[in-house]
Protein backbone atom coordinates (compact mmCIF):
# COMPACT_ATOMS: atom_id res chain seq x y z
CA UNK A 1 0.00 0.00 0.00
CA UNK A 2 1.54 3.53 -1.09
CA UNK A 3 0.83 6.85 0.51
CA UNK A 4 -0.15 7.87 -2.33
CA UNK A 5 -3.25 5.74 -1.88
CA UNK A 6 -4.32 7.26 1.31
CA UNK A 7 -7.85 8.12 0.72
CA UNK A 8 -9.30 8.33 4.54
CA UNK A 9 -13.08 8.31 4.68
CA UNK A 10 -15.08 11.19 5.39
CA UNK A 11 -17.21 9.33 8.18
CA UNK A 12 -18.15 11.79 10.66
CA UNK A 13 -17.01 11.72 14.06
CA UNK A 14 -18.65 8.85 15.64
CA UNK A 15 -18.41 9.75 19.57
CA UNK A 16 -19.24 6.67 21.89
CA UNK A 17 -18.30 9.03 25.50
CA UNK A 18 -17.03 11.70 26.79
CA UNK A 19 -16.65 13.41 30.20
CA UNK A 20 -13.77 15.54 31.68
CA UNK A 21 -11.11 13.28 31.14
CA UNK A 22 -11.77 10.62 28.66
CA UNK A 23 -13.48 10.61 25.32
CA UNK A 24 -14.00 7.01 23.39
CA UNK A 25 -14.34 7.06 19.33
CA UNK A 26 -15.31 4.64 17.25
CA UNK A 27 -12.41 4.68 14.57
CA UNK A 28 -13.25 4.18 10.89
CA UNK A 29 -11.23 1.69 8.89
CA UNK A 30 -8.90 3.78 6.20
CA UNK A 31 -7.80 6.41 8.58
CA UNK A 32 -4.45 6.79 9.72
CA UNK A 33 -5.06 7.16 14.02
CA UNK A 34 -1.92 9.62 13.95
CA UNK A 35 -0.70 11.82 11.00
CA UNK A 36 2.10 9.77 8.31
CA UNK A 37 5.00 11.59 6.86
CA UNK A 38 3.91 14.66 4.90
CA UNK A 39 1.38 16.84 4.01
CA UNK A 40 -1.18 13.99 2.48
CA UNK A 41 -1.12 11.83 5.22
CA UNK A 42 -1.92 14.75 7.75
CA UNK A 43 -5.55 14.08 7.99
CA UNK A 44 -6.11 11.05 10.86
CA UNK A 45 -8.20 10.16 13.97
CA UNK A 46 -6.47 12.39 16.26
CA UNK A 47 -6.49 15.69 14.49
CA UNK A 48 -10.13 15.04 13.75
CA UNK A 49 -10.94 14.20 17.74
CA UNK A 50 -8.97 17.55 18.33
CA UNK A 51 -11.08 19.73 16.21
CA UNK A 52 -13.64 19.07 18.90
CA UNK A 53 -11.72 18.21 21.97
CA UNK A 54 -8.47 20.56 21.16
CA UNK A 55 -7.28 19.23 24.93
CA UNK A 56 -7.40 15.52 23.65
CA UNK A 57 -3.82 13.33 23.91
CA UNK A 58 -2.88 10.01 21.99
CA UNK A 59 -2.99 6.85 24.32
CA UNK A 60 -2.69 4.29 21.79
CA UNK A 61 -2.94 3.33 18.44
CA UNK A 62 -5.11 1.31 16.13
CA UNK A 63 -3.72 0.37 12.20
CA UNK A 64 -5.11 2.60 9.65
CA UNK A 65 -6.96 -0.16 8.13
CA UNK A 66 -8.58 -1.47 11.46
CA UNK A 67 -11.96 -0.05 13.00
CA UNK A 68 -13.19 0.37 16.09
CA UNK A 69 -12.68 1.61 20.06
CA UNK A 70 -10.27 3.89 20.85
CA UNK A 71 -9.58 6.25 23.93
CA UNK A 72 -7.94 9.41 24.15
CA UNK A 73 -7.20 11.40 27.49
CA UNK A 74 -8.44 14.85 27.82
CA UNK A 75 -5.51 15.53 30.41
CA UNK A 76 -2.34 14.86 31.44
CA UNK A 77 -2.73 12.69 34.09
CA UNK A 78 -5.53 11.13 32.12
CA UNK A 79 -2.69 10.46 29.52
CA UNK A 80 -0.45 9.05 32.12
CA UNK A 81 -3.03 6.89 33.60
CA UNK A 82 -4.04 5.47 30.60
CA UNK A 83 -0.66 4.73 28.93
CA UNK A 84 0.41 3.41 32.26
CA UNK A 85 -3.05 0.93 31.84
CA UNK A 86 -1.75 -0.07 28.50
CA UNK A 87 2.21 -0.73 29.25
CA UNK A 88 1.27 -2.84 32.32
CA UNK A 89 -1.68 -4.98 30.35
CA UNK A 90 -4.18 -4.32 32.43
CA UNK A 91 -6.68 -3.24 29.82
CA UNK A 92 -8.80 -5.67 27.62
CA UNK A 93 -8.83 -5.47 24.23
CA UNK A 94 -11.70 -7.57 21.84
CA UNK A 95 -11.79 -7.88 18.24
CA UNK A 96 -14.02 -9.38 15.83
CA UNK A 97 -12.41 -10.43 12.36
CA UNK A 98 -13.46 -13.03 9.21
CA UNK A 99 -10.31 -14.64 8.17
CA UNK A 100 -10.03 -16.56 5.64
CA UNK A 101 -10.49 -20.67 5.27
CA UNK A 102 -12.81 -22.97 8.04
CA UNK A 103 -11.02 -23.08 11.47
CA UNK A 104 -11.66 -26.87 12.62
CA UNK A 105 -10.79 -26.15 16.54
CA UNK A 106 -13.37 -24.35 19.11
CA UNK A 107 -10.63 -21.78 20.44
CA UNK A 108 -6.98 -21.45 21.23
CA UNK A 109 -3.70 -19.35 21.24
CA UNK A 110 -1.25 -18.31 19.46
CA UNK A 111 2.28 -17.45 21.40
CA UNK A 112 4.46 -16.51 18.18
CA UNK A 113 7.20 -13.82 18.94
CA UNK A 114 7.47 -11.35 16.31
CA UNK A 115 9.67 -8.77 15.16
CA UNK A 116 9.66 -5.91 12.36
CA UNK A 117 10.59 -7.84 8.80
CA UNK A 118 13.12 -4.98 8.09
CA UNK A 119 13.35 -5.26 3.97
CA UNK A 120 9.55 -5.11 3.87
CA UNK A 121 8.37 -3.28 6.67
CA UNK A 122 5.71 -2.35 7.82
CA UNK A 123 5.04 -6.07 7.69
CA UNK A 124 5.98 -7.42 10.81
CA UNK A 125 6.99 -11.64 10.91
CA UNK A 126 7.74 -14.19 13.05
CA UNK A 127 11.34 -14.96 14.57
CA UNK A 128 12.40 -17.10 17.62
CA UNK A 129 15.58 -15.92 17.53
CA UNK A 130 15.22 -12.16 18.12
CA UNK A 131 11.33 -11.25 18.56
CA UNK A 132 9.36 -9.64 21.24
CA UNK A 133 6.53 -12.10 22.59
CA UNK A 134 3.25 -12.05 20.93
CA UNK A 135 0.25 -13.75 22.52
CA UNK A 136 -3.36 -13.86 21.08
CA UNK A 137 -6.10 -15.86 22.37
CA UNK A 138 -8.80 -16.67 19.68
CA UNK A 139 -12.47 -18.24 19.68
CA UNK A 140 -14.33 -19.34 16.64
CA UNK A 141 -17.67 -17.34 16.97
CA UNK A 142 -19.38 -19.01 13.65
CA UNK A 143 -17.88 -21.13 9.78
CA UNK A 144 -18.22 -21.57 6.86
CA UNK A 145 -16.59 -23.36 3.83
CA UNK A 146 -14.83 -20.39 2.72
CA UNK A 147 -14.02 -18.30 6.20
CA UNK A 148 -14.39 -18.01 9.60
CA UNK A 149 -15.32 -15.51 12.41
CA UNK A 150 -13.28 -15.26 15.04
CA UNK A 151 -13.38 -13.39 18.47
CA UNK A 152 -9.64 -12.21 19.04
CA UNK A 153 -8.03 -11.42 22.68
CA UNK A 154 -4.60 -10.20 22.08
CA UNK A 155 -2.72 -10.78 25.84
CA UNK A 156 0.29 -8.37 24.24
CA UNK A 157 0.47 -5.39 22.01
CA UNK A 158 2.88 -5.80 18.88
CA UNK A 159 2.55 -4.25 15.68
CA UNK A 160 0.42 -6.21 13.33
CA UNK A 161 0.13 -8.99 15.96
CA UNK A 162 -3.51 -10.69 14.90
CA UNK A 163 -2.96 -10.24 11.29
CA UNK A 164 0.12 -11.69 12.03
CA UNK A 165 -0.85 -14.76 13.98
CA UNK A 166 -3.91 -15.90 12.02
CA UNK A 167 -1.77 -15.73 8.72
CA UNK A 168 0.53 -18.19 11.04
CA UNK A 169 -2.20 -20.24 11.82
CA UNK A 170 -2.80 -20.52 7.85
CA UNK A 171 -6.41 -18.32 8.11
CA UNK A 172 -5.33 -14.23 7.14
CA UNK A 173 -8.01 -11.62 8.26
CA UNK A 174 -9.64 -11.11 5.11
CA UNK A 175 -9.14 -8.25 2.54
CA UNK A 176 -5.40 -7.18 4.44
CA UNK A 177 -3.21 -5.52 2.18
CA UNK A 178 0.08 -6.96 3.75
CA UNK A 179 -1.04 -10.44 4.56
CA UNK A 180 -3.71 -11.78 2.46
CA UNK A 181 -3.19 -12.93 -1.00
CA UNK A 182 -5.58 -14.38 -3.89
CA UNK A 183 -9.52 -14.46 -2.70
CA UNK A 184 -8.92 -13.59 0.77
CA UNK A 185 -7.68 -10.47 -0.54
CA UNK A 186 -10.10 -9.42 -2.45
CA UNK A 187 -12.54 -7.25 -0.08
CA UNK A 188 -13.30 -3.59 0.51
CA UNK A 189 -11.69 -3.41 3.68
CA UNK A 190 -9.15 -5.26 6.23
CA UNK A 191 -12.03 -7.43 7.98
CA UNK A 192 -10.79 -6.33 11.70
CA UNK A 193 -12.48 -4.64 14.34
CA UNK A 194 -12.09 -3.41 18.05
CA UNK A 195 -15.09 -4.29 19.22
CA UNK A 196 -14.59 -3.50 22.95
CA UNK A 197 -12.11 -1.94 25.32
CA UNK A 198 -11.97 -2.19 28.96
CA UNK A 199 -9.95 0.31 31.05
CA UNK A 200 -10.20 1.82 34.63
CA UNK A 201 -11.10 5.28 34.88
CA UNK A 202 -8.36 7.70 35.25
CA UNK A 203 -10.15 9.96 37.63
CA UNK A 204 -12.31 7.07 39.62
CA UNK A 205 -10.57 4.08 39.07
CA UNK A 206 -13.89 2.40 37.75
CA UNK A 207 -14.10 -0.31 35.55
CA UNK A 208 -15.52 0.89 32.36
CA UNK A 209 -16.41 -0.71 28.84
CA UNK A 210 -16.71 0.59 25.40
CA UNK A 211 -18.22 -1.58 22.91
CA UNK A 212 -18.76 -0.33 18.62
CA UNK A 213 -20.78 -3.44 17.22
CA UNK A 214 -18.50 -4.60 14.53
CA UNK A 215 -19.45 -3.10 10.50
CA UNK A 216 -19.14 -6.36 8.82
Amino acid sequence: MQSADYNPPNDPLEILHEDHEIVVVNKPSGLLSVPGRGEHLADCLITRVQAVFPQALLVHRLDRDTSGVMVFALSPHAQRNLSMQFEKRTTKKTYVARVAGRIEEKKGTVDLPLIVDWPNRPRQKVCHETGKQAVTDWRVLKTSDSESRVRLTPKTGRSHQLRVHMLALGHPILGDPFYAEGPALAHPRLMLHSEELRINHPDSGKGLSFRAKAPF
